[in-house]
C-alpha cells in the first residue's frame, strides 16, 4: 500500500538549492563513473598487445615459408600495425573519457562532455548506459547553468542571467 498525502496539503516542490545539490551529486557521480570506464577501456585496449608481440616474433624470427605465399615478415608487420592501431585508438578513447570525467567534476567544457557522451553510446553496454545518463543530466537547464556559472567565475565576469 502506498501512503497518500492528506487532501489539504499540496506536494512541495524542491527548492533551487536542493536542485543544485542534486545536480552536483549527479555530476560528481558521473565523473567517478567516467574515471572507472576510462580505466576499464584502457585495460581492454591492452589486449591487442598479444597481437603486437606475435607480429614482432614474425618480424624478428620469421618461420620458414615453404609455399609461394607472402613472406611471414609481411604478416608480422600487419599484426604490429593493426594491433598497435587498436591499442592507440583504445588508449585515446580512454584518455578522452577520463578528460570528460575531469571536465564534469570541474563543470567546464560542456560541449566536449556532451560529444564524448555521444561517442560513448557506441561502447556497449557500459559506455551506452553511462553515455545515456550523462546526456540526460547534461540536458537539464540547471546543469547548463552550473557550467555557465563555472565559466563566468573562471573568466572573472558575472554569470549571465536570461
Amino acid at each position: 500500500m502506498t501512503a497518500q498525502q492528506p487532501p489539504g496539503n499540496p506536494p512541495t516542490l524542491p527548492t533551487q538549492e536542493q536542485l543544485v545539490n542534486r545536480d552536483d551529486e549527479h555530476l560528481n557521480l558521473l565523473a567517478i563513473l567516467h574515471y572507472v570506464l576510462a580505466g576499464i577501456s584502457a585495460l581492454f585496449a591492452c589486449f591487442p598487445i598479444i597481437h603486437v608481440a606475435v607480429g614482432i616474433m614474425f618480424v624478428v624470427a620469421p618461420p620458414s615459408s615453404k609455399g609461394g605465399g607472402p613472406p611471414p615478415q609481411a604478416f608480422g608487420w600487419i599484426f604490429i600495425i593493426i594491433g598497435g592501431s587498436i591499442i592507440l585508438f583504445g588508449w585515446t578513447l580512454a584518455a578522452l573519457i577520463f578528460f570528460a570525467g575531469r571536465s564534469l567534476s570541474q563543470r567546464r567544457r560542456y560541449m566536449f562532455c556532451f560529444v564524448v557522451a555521444c561517442v560513448m553510446l557506441l561502447s556497449f553496454p557500459l559506455g551506452t548506459a553511462l553515455g545515456v545518463f550523462t546526456i540526460i543530466v547534461l540536458q537539464r537547464p540547471s546543469v547548463k547553468d552550473l557550467f555557465s556559472t563555472a565559466r563566468a567565475l573562471e573568466s572573472g565576469s558575472s554569470p549571465e542571467q536570461p
